[in-house]
């Protein structure tokens, strides 16, 4: 894994606040949103780039994608997201996500893979 990669990718926010709250576990895109309180198309541009860089695998569950980080991750990814996980008690942002996910997933039960939240609904074209 390329190290200038792997620090592209942590020197972004939003994708640092991504990678954070993946150290708890899997997490649907439906999830980051209401963690982060992002809108999704900004979400799954961050997640798309950090899964082009192999920072994050993405599986199908039904209609929705879940996160993850890769495991095993390779030691320069391992040895930042450890880094990460130290360092995010420092960050009151990365505190206040912290709590919001602990809510999240108290509210939802046990964490699972597949997402909780309903599918959203589409609507009719009109011809």
């Amino acid at each position: 894994m390329d190290l200038v990669a792997i620090y592209e990718c942590l020197c972004d926010r939003t994708r640092l606040r991504l990678l954070h709250l993946l150290l708890d576990g899997p997490l649907c895109v439906c999830h980051f949103q209401e963690v982060l309180g992002a809108e999704q198309v900004r979400v799954s541009k961050h997640l798309a780039y950090l899964r082009r860089h192999h920072l994050v695998v993405a599986a199908r569950a039904g209609s929705r994608r879940v996160y993850r980080l890769p495991d095993p991750a390779p030691a320069a990814l391992a040895a930042n997201l450890a880094c990460l996980r130290e360092c995010a008690g420092d960050d009151p942002l990365l505190r206040a996500d912290a709590r919001r996910l602990r809510a999240l997933r108290t509210r939802l039960g046990p964490a699972e893979v597949a997402c909780a939240a309903p599918a959203p609904r589409r609507q009719a074209r009109l011809p």
